[in-house]
C-alpha cells in the first residue's frame, strides 16, 4: 500500500509507538534492573525483585495501551482499517505524548544551571515523548480531511 506523504508523520508516531510498546514489554521480561534504569521507581524495581506481579501487570498494561496507540496511528495513516474515534483519539493520543514530552524544556534547565543532573536517558525519553507527540499532531492536522468520522470525532 502507497503511503501518501501527508500520512508518514503518522506512521512514524506508529512505529516509535511500536518501539515503546516492545520496550515496555522488554522491561517486564527483564525485570527490576530495567525498572531502575528506565525510571521506574525502586518501590517497582523492588516489589519485582520480591516476585509481586503487580510491575509486570503495570507494566503489560502500559504495553497494550501503547500498542493501541501505535494501532491509532497506522489507522490515522491508512496502514489499518479506521478506529472508533479516530480523530478524537489521535488529538488525544498526541496531547498526551507532547504533554510528557515538554518535561524535557525544565529537565535540560536544571541540567544547564547546575541545579540538578538529570541523566542523558531520561533527557531522551523526554524528547522522544515530545518528537512522538508532534507525530500525532502534526500528522493528523496534515491529513484531517481526508480522514474518516468528520462528524463523529
Amino acid at each position: 500500500m502507497a503511503l501518501s506523504n501527508d500520512a508518514r508523520l503518522l506512521a512514524i508516531g506508529g512505529l516509535l509507538s511500536a518501539g515503546v510498546a516492545l520496550l515496555h514489554a522488554a522491561v517486564a521480561f527483564v525485570g527490576a534492573g530495567a525498572y531502575r534504569y528506565l525510571g521506574a521507581g525502586e518501590r517497582m524495581a523492588v516489589r519485582a525483585e520480591r516476585g509481586d506481579p503487580g510491575p509486570a501487570i503495570i507494566t503489560a498494561g502500559l504495553t497494550v495501551m501503547f500498542a493501541v496507540w501505535s494501532a491509532y496511528a497506522f489507522s490515522g495513516a491508512g496502514l489499518l482499517p479506521p478506529l472508533p474515534w479516530l480523530r478524537a483519539s489521535l488529538i488525544a493520543i498526541g496531547s498526551v505524548y507532547t504533554l510528557r514530552g515538554l518535561v524535557l524544556f525544565p529537565q535540560v534547565f536544571l541540567t544547564l544551571s547546575g541545579r540538578q543532573a538529570v541523566p542523558l536517558r531520561y533527557l531522551f525519553f523526554s524528547a522522544m515523548s515530545l518528537l512522538i507527540g508532534v507525530a500525532y499532531l502534526a500528522g493528523s492536522r496534515m491529513i484531517w480531511e481526508a480522514m474518516p468520522g468528520k462528524s463523529a470525532g
